[in-house]
């Protein structure tokens, strides 16, 4: 099995009956943090290690990059040597969002460290409940690694860059086209989105399925939105920098490579109240 994008179902459950995959619950409720890992107590895939999207993918400690930021590459390091990573581990994340919370982001984050044997379960948690699949209770002890990763800062725009050099960006917003519109604003205080920003909905890169649009699908229609720019030149963002990297994982699977991270997010952009927002 070769993990770049995405896995079905039915493939993962062949591979991990027979390889080392470590397999990863990036379940999350925005609403509830503590939800996602009752969710996990009471049943997950086989083998799953759990990962919570604020104690393990984020520091919460940091203000002014957003309500997600990144955490330090020594934090992330201890969090990968806890579930036994190496270098040479195939991963494969999940989440019941359909990767938007947050199995996107540790796809995103894994590259981010240089590992390249890394996929998102497509569909997600249902999709491998509505196939029948295995699931258990228990969680399986790993013998912890020892790594150390850094990430890679070429990937990661912070508002310093995206500010200047606006001109020679194409940022696309995953929310809500509501949400970017300044219509409603649930999460953030200040609604809106950054001027010149377009908008591209991470639910726009799924069927009615719940899976991943075909690939050359979704290429056509990212193709499209970028009107021949270049795939180097877009910067992905949304509310925190979370569901944004779902819509670098569909440009991924598109094969339009090389799109990048706005790390703070609209979160981030509106910490200080002198950047400009556009509604409508």
């Amino acid at each position: 099995m070769t993990l770049q994008t995405l896995v079905d179902a039915t493939t993962l459950a062949q591979s991990i009956r027979h390889d080392d995959v470590l397999v990863v619950d990036c379940r999350f409720d925005l609403a509830d943090a503590a939800a996602a890992a009752r969710a996990y107590a009471q049943g997950h895939i086989p083998g799953a290690v759990y990962a919570d999207l604020n104690r393990d993918l984020s520091d919460l400690t940091k203000r002014g990059l957003g309500r997600h930021p990144l955490p330090e590459a020594r934090a992330f390091s201890r969090v990968l040597a806890r579930w036994g990573w190496t270098p040479r581990t195939r991963v494969v994340a999940y989440d019941s969002a359909n990767g938007a919370l947050a199995a996107a982001r540790l796809w995103w984050m894994l590259r981010l460290v240089g590992a390249r044997e890394v996929a998102v379960l497509d569909g997600g948690w249902q999709a491998w409940q509505t196939a029948g699949l295995p699931v258990e209770s228990e969680t399986r002890s790993r013998a912890a690694s020892r790594v150390a990763v850094e990430f890679d800062p070429a990937q990661i725009v912070y508002t310093d860059e995206l500010q200047a050099s606006r001109q020679n960006i194409l940022l696309l917003d995953a929310r809500a086209a509501p949400r970017f519109h300044g219509e409603v604003e649930p999460i953030d205080p200040v609604a809106g989105h950054v001027p010149g920003a377009r908008n591209r909905p991470f639910s726009d890169n799924l069927g009615a399925d719940g899976r991943f649009k075909p690939a050359a699908r979704l290429r056509d229609e990212l193709a499209a939105l970028l009107d021949r720019q270049a795939p180097e030149s877009v910067v992905h963002m949304c509310g925190s920098g979370v569901t944004a990297c779902h819509n670098l994982l569909a440009m991924e699977h598109a094969g339009l490579h090389g799109s990048r991270l706005y790390a703070p997010s609209w979160s981030g952009y509106i910490s200080d109240p002198a950047r400009p927002v556009a509604r409508g």
